[in-house]
């Protein structure tokens, strides 16, 4: 049985989905952002039980195909941007969400402009400059640096599109710093 869950954004969101179901007796085959896969089914009353167990965590089960898609389409880009961004180098987001999600990008991007009133590319871009934001605050690489490390053209690309976002220059940005990040989970 899949289950579907939503605000899970972070490897320590899977520590506590992972820990919730072995709390509960629920064997798993395993778990990712934003979904696990059970060994067996559940009736209602086990899936109840799951449920509250995750809205206590702050997470909530979808059951609806299309705010599934959604969760997904989000999944894969925070895995992308925040996690492991080097899967994007050289390679489309659309080819890899159809070839993830195994559909048509032409469906998932309209399912996701339906339900979330945004499209893909802006979900992705406030994401990308959500992690430049991270980065500069760490105050570990230059923004050439970070600019390589996000998949940007170039310093100047990631310039524009980091005040074009956030109103700030990078630079300006980096003296402000810690107060005007946003938790993933809070990106639209």
């Amino acid at each position: 049985m899949d289950l579907y869950i939503k605000n899970m954004v972070c490897p320590r969101c899977i520590a506590a989905v992972e820990d919730l179901l072995q709390e509960q007796n629920i064997p798993f085959l395993k778990v990712d952002l934003g979904h696990a896969v059970l060994t067996g089914e559940l009736n209602e009353g086990r899936l109840s039980e799951v449920d509250a167990g995750l809205k206590k965590l702050g997470f909530e089960l979808l059951d609806d195909k299309r705010k599934q898609l959604v969760e997904q389409v989000k999944n894969i880009i925070i895995r992308t941007v925040h996690h492991t961004p080097e899967i994007l180098h050289n390679r489309n987001l659309s080819d890899l969400l159809s070839e993830e999600m195994n559909q048509d990008y032409k469906h998932i991007s309209t399912v996701f402009s339906e339900i979330t009133g945004t499209t893909i590319e802006k979900f992705q871009i406030r994401h990308k400059i959500e992690r430049v934001k991270e980065l500069i605050v760490y105050d570990q690489l230059s923004l050439k640096e970070i600019a390589f490390l996000m998949g940007y053209s170039s310093e100047a690309y990631l310039s524009n599109q980091f005040k074009k976002v956030t109103g700030f220059t990078p630079s300006y940005f980096k003296k402000i710093g810690e107060q005007k990040r946003v938790s993933i989970d809070q990106v639209l």
